[in-house]
Parts: C-alpha cells; sequence; structure tokens
C-alpha cells in the first residue's frame, strides 16, 4: 500500500474551558519519511496524532486530508508495549492478524523472519515476563510492523528505555521502517535529530510551528554526523524558548 503525505490545513480544537489548544494550525507531512514532532508539554503533540489516527473525542475544524486518500490506514505503537502476559513473543508479533481470524502460514513465516530481523532469535517462545525491557519493547514495535499499515504513529516509543537500549531501538525503527510515512512525537531532541526526515518544533499557546528542519541525509545519523552537530544547539534553544 502507498505511503500517503498528510496535509492538516485551519486546525482549530479548543478545550472545554475554550482555551485553544490549535488555531488555524497548517502542516504538511512528507510521504514515506519520518517527521519527529518536538515541543513541551502540553503542547498538543499527542493529540495531534490522536487526530490524524481519527480516534479523538474533541471537537475541532479544519482538515486531516491524506494523499492518496485510501492509504489512510494507521498502525500506532506508544511508550507502553502492552504485550498480553499470556502470549508468546511470537503470539504476540502475529496478534493483529489473530483476532482478525487472518492468520496463515505465510504470516507465521513473516513475523519469524521480522523476529530475526529484530534481533530476537531465539525467544520466538518466550513470555513477556522473561523479556528485558528493551525486548518487549522490540516486541511491541515488531507487532506494529506486522500490521503492514501504510502510516504508523509513535508516541514516545523510547523514552522508557535506557540510553543505550533506546539508541538500538531507534536503528532498528529506522531500518524496519524505511518507506513508511511515520510521525514520531518525541521530547528527545537527540532522537529527532538521529531518526527524522524533517523535525517540526510547536510551542506557544495556541500551538503553532516555531520551526522546521529538514535533513539532507538519511536517518539513522550518528550522534557525531554533521547535520546532527549542524542543528543541534538551534534546536535545544527553540525547545528552551517555551520554558523561560
Amino acid at each position: 500500500m502507498t505511503a500517503p503525505a498528510i496535509q492538516i490545513t485551519d486546525l482549530t480544537l479548543r478545550y472545554d474551558s475554550g482555551a485553544p489548544l490549535f488555531e488555524n494550525l497548517s502542516l504538511d507531512i512528507g510521504a514515506g519519511q519520518t517527521t519527529c514532532i518536538l515541543g513541551p508539554s502540553g503542547c498538543g503533540k499527542s493529540t495531534l496524532l490522536r487526530l490524524i489516527s481519527g480516534s479523538t473525542g474533541f471537537t475541532w475544524s479544519g482538515a486531516v486530508e491524506f494523499n492518496p486518500p485510501e492509504s489512510s490506514t494507521v498502525a500506532w505503537m506508544g511508550q507502553d508495549d502492552l504485550l498480553l502476559p499470556w502470549l508468546s513473543l511470537r503470539d504476540n508479533v502475529l496478534l493483529g492478524a489473530k483476532l482478525r481470524g487472518e492468520l496463515t502460514d505465510s504470516l507465521r513465516r513473516q513475523a519469524d523472519e521480522l523476529i530475526v530481523r529484530g534481533r530476537l532469535a531465539g525467544f520466538e517462545d518466550s513470555l513477556p515476563s522473561s523479556l528485558s525491557g528493551g525486548m518487549r519493547q522490540r516486541s511491541a514495535l515488531l507487532r506494529t510492523l506486522m500490521e503492514g499499515r501504510s502510516l504508523l504513529l509513535m508516541d514516545e516509543p523510547f523514552s522508557a528505555l535506557d540510553a543505550l537500549t533506546r539508541i538500538r531501538l531507534q536503528d532498528l525503527s529506522a531500518e524496519l521502517t524505511r518507506g513508511t510515512t511515520t510521525l514520531l512525537v518525541t521530547h528527545d531532541a537527540a532522537e529527532a535529530l538521529r531518526m527524522a526526515h524533517r523535525i517540526i518544533i510547536l510551542g506557544g499557546t495556541p500551538a503553532e510551528v516555531k520551526a522546521t528542519i529538514d535533513f539532507r541525509t538519511q536517518p539513522p545519523r550518528g550522534p557525531e554526523s554533521e547535520e546532527v552537530l549542524e542543528h543541534y544547539s538551534s534546536l535545544l534553544g527553540l525547545l528552551l524558548e517555551d520554558h523561560h
């Protein structure tokens, strides 16, 4: 399925109190790329993902359009792995197909191949309780990718992990989501600099686009790469503006 571009136009959303979270916000999300959304807590990053997924209960106006329109099927990955404790790693990865009654030998083989690529070979029959936090989050990533969606929404999926595990998961995610339209919400400037084709910085009340950064090179980038070093200081400065 073709990965979609997403165009958000004149998005306005107000809380019940009347305070605006977004007011005439417009964004363009590139097809087949990873776009990172950065900004302070409360600026609407997670709400924006829910709006794009179609699952928000808020009243809002404006337009969220997918191009092509039929390519808007969504997979979601959050901070919690949400693995079912009574299922093996393999069965957790295959959960979506099993729930839909679509489980086939071909999908089982695909899952086993993905488990190998996710560096979890040998743990196929392990229960979540026997896995480390990093292994559990890797399993959650593989389960998300097994859905084969053209659009992947990720809400701080690596924030609870230690630094080394987080870097390994970032690398794996960049490898396995290549060609998928991915929106990654994060508080971590270094993660955004490593993972993104484009960074969008939100801030203010109501939230607006403070700046965007487009990259010349493909992710993941090393911490000493030219573009990471080029943008790190200015990105931190933009993020700190809303904390003064």
